[in-house]
């Protein structure tokens, strides 16, 4: 049974990439600059409708089971809402080969083919380890020299690290976690939980 909990945050301004306002010790609406890191950040990807009315952001690791079993559902979910936004938090947690992969999807975005990556990467059923990702880059046409520098650019180590800090600030348990309005659920969904989860966040947010 996934874990549902209001997310505790509380305001803070300046919110710098460096630190995060501290929890509250209960829970509160989701502060704005919170939201806005969240869900608005410029090196996160992005599926579904870009202008959508509701953002579902997913925490997820390529080495994690839970999450492969989960790309397909977040699919037929964004094919039957049509004003879902989805953002991808790249939050690799279960080790180097994770990381690897996390930067190398990453890097994938600005090359055009990152949906390609993603999706080639959580269908794979053996561990996801460096050897693994480069094979999956060749097999999609991407230029491993180019792959390999933008892997170590700002813009992928500024993402990384802002999921790290989102996760810890946040208290969440793990991957994956589905984040909209101001709740969180963890663990493998059925359609009807990622339903009722935007549900509940459209109407938190009275769109």
């Amino acid at each position: 049974m996934p874990t549902r909990r209001s997310l505790l945050t509380t305001a803070s301004a300046g919110l710098a990439l460096s630190a995060l306002p501290a929890r509250a010790e209960r829970a509160n609406p989701m502060p704005e600059e919170i939201r806005r890191v969240l869900e608005r950040d410029d090196t996160s990807p992005v599926l579904g409708n870009p202008d959508g009315n509701i953002t579902l952001s997913e925490f997820f690791d390529y080495n994690c089971p839970h999450c492969r079993t989960m790309m397909p559902r977040i699919q037929a979910l964004i094919g039957e809402d049509p004003n879902l936004r989805v953002v991808f938090r790249e939050w690799p947690i279960f080790g180097p080969g994770s990381d690897f992969a996390a930067r190398a999807s990453l890097a994938s975005l600005s090359m055009g083919r990152y949906w390609q990556m993603h999706s080639r990467l959580l269908s794979t059923r053996q561990r996801i380890e460096r050897p693994v990702v480069m094979r999956v880059a060749r097999e999609i046409g991407l230029d491993e020299t180019a792959l390999l520098a933008e892997m170590d650019s700002d813009r992928v180590e500024r993402h990384i690290s802002m999921t790290y800090l989102l996760g810890d600030h946040m208290g969440l348990a793990g991957t994956p976690t589905f984040v909209c309005g101001d709740e969180a659920a963890f663990g493998a969904l059925s359609m009807d939980d990622l339903r009722g989860l935007v549900a509940r966040g459209r109407q938190t947010l009275g769109v």
